[in-house]
């Protein structure tokens, strides 16, 4: 993605090589800036305020932060500590978990433990690199729809989108908006409804803020208007990403995303989720039951933070003082409301056989 004509990924290297640069997301969309992670507890604190989110770019984030735990202290007992306190963070999303078996994986077996910065430092950027790829091929795949949708009706393509799953939710490309991007860039006319998505208007600060940069029609829209639009043919298709989808096809996405998947079944509109193979966790079958839901502080509820006319940011309540408040981040919509899932390896069925078709090796080892 281009910021202000420069292209820049979420998460990068420092240019001297002890720290990694990420886009704090807190301060978007009124300030773009850069922040300097330099320890293993900033990087666990950027994901858990949400300097930094998005199920791939949470998983990269967590690689980077072993990385720079083993820059000051890379014995057994520094590696454990580390994996630990990274795994805290954030609950539902599985890529977090991911990237930490996986550098894990790399790590423990190093003698002398010395040789695991370096090791940790590649690996990251391994993780980083992969990301990338897997979804840019995600919007190649998604893209193909949209172009077929534009085909067939000869008029612009709308699409609803919720939550952010662009370019901010990973390294570069983003998941559900990739298609937009690459359709969009090939010259299918494009119009996405950016869902605000309450709490914390991830929509509104950031999926409208990275589709403006990149030139993207697009109109933001209250969470709850999203069925009106579908009923009066204004939605053509979902676009979605996941957090965490089960080997048979359910999937776990910001809250409100299972009420866009009941609307799009009833008005018949098309209802996919865009992930990488990343995101799939192969020992989970029903979403519902198994996948943990974290419950996230109240304020995020109760208070709102917005920039006055003259420019300054403020924070302000809007509930009733004394009026207490849940605030579950998540909520898992069945495989039966979704469409189709799309993948860096294609687009496949909601379902263990439709997965396996596409991940059949990661199939074969989750019923080992």
């Amino acid at each position: 993605m281009r910021i202000h004509g420069r292209h820049y990924r979420t998460i990068f290297p420092a240019q001297d090589g002890e720290g990694v640069s990420i886009i704090d997301q807190t301060k978007l969309p009124f300030d773009f800036a850069l922040e300097r992670l330099a320890t293993l507890e900033d990087a666990a604190v950027a994901i858990e305020v949400m300097k930094v989110r998005g199920a791939p770019l949470i998983g990269a984030t967590a690689a980077y932060g072993l990385a720079l735990a083993m820059m000051r202290d890379a014995s057994d007992a520094a590696l454990e500590a580390a994996l630990a306190r990274l795994a805290r963070t954030r609950p539902t999303a599985v890529n977090l978990h991911w990237a930490l078996a996986r550098v894990a994986a790399v790590l423990r077996p190093l003698s002398p433990p010395e040789r695991r910065i370096a090791a940790a430092w590649a690996e990251a950027g391994a993780i980083c690199d992969e990301d990338v790829e897997q979804n840019r091929m995600i919007g190649v795949h998604g893209a193909k729809i949209l172009g077929e949708i534009h085909a067939r009706t000869g008029r612009t393509v709308n699409v609803l989108t919720h939550c952010n799953a662009g370019w901010l939710a990973t390294v570069d490309w983003g998941t559900a908006i990739s298609p937009i991007y690459q359709a969009h860039d090939a010259g299918v006319p494009v119009h996405v409804w950016v869902d605000e998505t309450r709490p914390r208007n991830q929509g509104a600060a950031l999926t409208a803020y990275e589709l403006g940069a990149h030139g993207v029609p697009h109109t933001v829209i209250v969470d709850n208007a999203g069925g009106h639009l579908m009923q009066h043919g204004q939605v053509d298709i979902c676009f979605v990403g996941s957090d965490r989808t089960t080997a048979d096809g359910d999937v776990a996405n910001k809250i409100g995303t299972y009420l866009k998947a009941l609307a799009a079944k009833d008005n018949g509109v098309p209802f996919y989720v865009t992930l990488p193979v990343t995101t799939i966790d192969w020992a989970l079958r029903d979403g519902v039951a198994e996948i943990s839901i974290e419950e996230r502080s109240a304020r995020e509820v109760t208070h709102l933070v917005g920039e006055t006319d003259d420019g300054r940011i403020e924070t302000v309540r809007v509930v009733a003082p004394g009026s207490p408040a849940a605030n579950p981040a998540f909520d898992v919509t069945p495989s039966r409301l979704v469409t189709g899932l799309i993948t860096e390896r294609g687009v496949c069925e909601a379902s263990r056989a439709g997965l396996a078709g596409l991940y059949p090796e990661h199939a074969r080892q989750a019923a080992e």
